[in-house]
């Protein structure tokens, strides 16, 4: 694998061992070999979906070592990628796609990123490869 975008998808279902992708992240994340990129949005995603206070220690754990991990780079949230992802959003209402999908797209075009960490099909609708079918 080169460079892989990585989803709140594949995030939440690493961190909660009763999600049915559990297992395939679990071993993505063993074979994993090489740079991975997110966003805030995704961890703002992950964070607010686990956010009951029996989970939050995972994903603090979680942000803690994707900060630590050089291989790992954090898209940080600007007003320029909200306007381009907003933008995207009100173009594709055709679509389903949450904003932050709308966002993780135009950072991996932005990047030339092919490849996702993740089961959603709206990556696969935006014209990009799902690592976790």
């Amino acid at each position: 694998m080169s460079l892989v975008f990585v989803d709140s998808f594949y995030y939440l279902a690493l961190l909660n061992r009763r999600d049915a992708s559990h297992e395939r992240a679990r071993m993505l994340s063993q074979s994993l070999r090489g740079a991975t990129v997110t966003t805030a949005w995704v961890l703002t995603e992950v964070a607010d979906a686990l956010s009951d206070s029996s989970q939050r220690q995972g994903v603090l754990r979680l942000v803690a070592s994707l900060r630590a991990d050089p291989a790992c780079r954090i898209i940080a949230a600007s007003q320029d990628l909200f306007d381009r992802g907003w933008e995207l959003y009100g173009d594709r209402s055709d679509k389903d796609w949450s904003l932050t999908d709308c966002i993780s797209f135009t950072v991996m075009r932005d990047l030339g990123i092919t490849e996702a960490l993740t089961g959603d099909h709206h990556f696969e609708q935006a014209g990009f490869t799902v690592l976790m079918k």
